[in-house]
């Protein structure tokens, strides 16, 4: 009896500080952003959006306090094939001279279920800021096995519609819709 009121007292100490609420940095190396859309019916190509940069607050006690923000430098597109590269960084598409960054801004997390969330925020591209909602997979939370740091991984997916964003040539015959799927892992951030 004594072990288990010991066990319990520990527990109720050391419980709040894994409920606490941490921010983390987001690892630009284990997160990507690949976009994938219909190519006049016959393939699905994709794109990968590197280099992210951001920051995420996640309270596992109060998941409507959490937060993410993200910039995506268009400098790290990358199709794998040069000359879409180059058409997607021009004019046609993401004017990436004169808009070189695309962000995003939650302003809402939900709890939809034992490690699921709805995160709704502000996407902006070519500064035109339009809502998306990023259905989220809690992958993971804990020490990460090298670093020796608290760390959190996600998934994450949605769909938006290029042409709310002035991205929008070449549809219907390129797919309006393009599919975002969006894995990271993140470190919790040194205290200053």
């Amino acid at each position: 009896m004594r072990k288990f009121l010991l066990a319990a007292a520990l527990s109720a100490l050391v419980a709040p500080a894994f409920a606490a609420p941490t921010t983390y940095k987001l690892d630009p190396g284990h997160t990507d952003v690949i976009a994938t859309w219909n190519h006049f019916g016959f393939s699905n190509p994709s794109a990968h959006f590197g280099n992210v940069d951001g920051s995420l607050t996640y309270d596992p006690a109060n998941v409507a306090a959490s937060s993410v923000q993200v910039t995506l430098p268009l400098s790290g597109l990358e199709s794998f094939v040069p000359k879409l590269n180059e058409h997607l960084a021009g004019s046609d598409f993401f004017d990436a001279a004169k808009f070189p960054t695309a962000t995003f801004k939650s302003t809402k997390v939900q709890s939809t279920g034992k490690d699921k969330l709805k995160v709704t925020g502000d996407l902006t591209i070519k500064g035109i800021t339009k809502p998306v909602v990023l259905d989220v997979t809690l992958n993971k939370v804990g020490e990460h096995a090298m670093k020796k740091v608290q760390s959190i991984g996600f998934d994450a997916t949605a769909t938006v519609k290029r042409s709310d964003f002035g991205v929008g040539n070449y549809a219907p015959m390129v797919s309006d819709e393009v599919k975002l799927h969006i894995t990271t892992e993140a470190d919790a951030a040194k205290a200053k």
